[in-house]
């Protein structure tokens, strides 16, 4: 257990700050559940998701997917800001523990 969790907090320590080309839709329109803000936003083939992806045993069909990790969900929408000071994504699967969320799609606020 304290393996897989400095493993983790190592993968998470050592995210590229790449992030796909955003075609921000807006919030309203998430039909998949709580909008998430994220610490990153990558694609699933990413090293860095690619690990996490690897290690929760989760298969992504495309590795292209753009994921977002280390995410919470956005509760208050346009009360003073956005709430999110890192990047507001839709995702399809937000079942990790905010771990990762896969099937990502930027938000615009």
């Amino acid at each position: 257990m304290q393996f897989t969790l400095a493993f983790v907090s190592v993968v998470l320590a050592t995210l590229a700050a790449a992030t796909p080309a955003p075609r921000n839709e807006p919030a309203s329109s998430c039909t998949t559940g709580p909008i998430q803000c994220c610490n990153t936003v990558t694609t699933a083939s990413d090293p860095a998701a690619a690990g996490i992806i690897a290690l929760l045993g989760i298969v992504v069909q495309d590795l292209t997917a753009v994921v977002g990790l280390t995410c919470s969900p956005i509760t208050v929408i346009g009360v003073g800001g956005s709430g999110c000071s890192a990047q507001a994504v839709c995702c399809e699967d937000n079942s990790h523990g905010g771990l990762i969320s896969i099937g990502c799609v930027p938000v615009q606020l």
